[in-house]
């Protein structure tokens, strides 16, 4: 009796349904994600398929599209003014992934010392990033660097020479990305220390009993567990810093003489005062390129990290 009951195989369903069961798993699944996908279509897909069929046409806003082919971006690669935004833009991003990223690193560590007020402290670093871009800019503009109502013109009466930057051509693009960055470490801060709290206790505990000081504590311990967190803000860093706008627009709209140009407010220009919507979607579509290789790049970082 016994032998016969080993001897019987085991029941199991039949291959064919299990995979029934799974592919209709599968289909439902897609029921869920429709909606969602949906969306994205609707809002990023369609609207960024007619950027890039206009980059291939003259159009003025008004009267049909004409194609053009790639004339539009021989007329940007032959252009003085492309160049010099694109390179404003190089500096705007080499500048804001460097000096607010070590200004955040430091900060975000000299918080986890603290014991009493890190709440306060986060509260006044993220504020900046809470109040709105055009305020934030208007307030800089005319109550710290205007020479006749700010804190510049209150230097001046007192013997201290000190110019606008953003009257400047030499300087204009710096005097945008200090206010800019002003408002930007403050957030990274926070994004950075939250990233520190999380990290595993028992780690920091053993390097401790190690005798580890604190640069080998940061070096070794806390750098390494907030790495996803540090390269996930610097692809956001390079992103956000190829698209910015604002800040140019509202505190010098490109000037003095297209000094602080950059790509986005290049765009805005050619669309909206010089009426070239195709000129203007050719180089959306050369500043979405910049963006999607930072995407590629950090995307290819991620996996390669995986696999290690």
């Amino acid at each position: 009796m016994s032998e016969a009951v080993r001897a019987r195989p085991a029941l199991a369903p039949p291959r064919p349904a299990v995979a029934a069961r799974r592919r209709k798993r599968r289909d439902h699944g897609w029921l869920f994600v429709l909606p969602a996908l949906l969306v994205s279509a609707s809002v990023v897909l369609v609207p960024a398929a007619a950027t890039i069929a206009l980059a291939f046409t003259d159009w003025d806003g008004i009267r049909a599209p004409a194609f053009v082919g790639l004339a539009n971006f021989l007329d940007l690669v032959a252009d003085r003014r492309f160049w010099t935004a694109l390179s404003n833009n190089l500096i705007y991003t080499a500048a804001f992934t460097t000096l607010p990223f070590a200004i955040a690193l430091l900060v975000a560590t000299l918080l986890m010392t603290i014991r009493r007020g890190r709440t306060a402290f986060q509260v006044v670093f993220f504020l900046p990033a809470t109040i709105a871009t055009v305020i934030l800019a208007r307030v800089w503009q005319g109550m710290i660097f205007s020479p006749v109502t700010g804190l510049f013109a209150a230097l001046q009466q007192h013997g201290i020479a000190v110019a606008d930057p953003l009257a400047d051509p030499a300087t204009a693009l710096y005097g945008v990305m200090l206010v800019d960055m002003w408002h930007w470490w403050g957030f990274l801060t926070v994004i950075f220390f939250a990233a520190l709290r999380q990290v595993n206790r028992d780690l920091i505990d053993a390097a401790v009993v190690d005798g580890a000081g604190r640069l080998q504590m940061f070096r070794h311990v806390l750098l390494p567990s907030i790495l996803p967190t540090l390269m996930f803000m610097l692809l956001m860093t390079v992103i956000w810093s190829f698209k910015v706008f604002d800040w140019v627009f509202v505190l010098t709209e490109g000037g003095p003489g297209y000094s602080s140009e950059v790509l986005a407010t290049m765009a805005y220009s050619d669309a909206f005062q010089s009426f070239q919507v195709g000129r203007a979607s050719a180089g959306s579509v050369a500043m979405s390129l910049v963006g999607l290789a930072a995407i590629v790049t950090y995307l290819r970082l991620q996996a390669r990290s995986e696999r290690l």
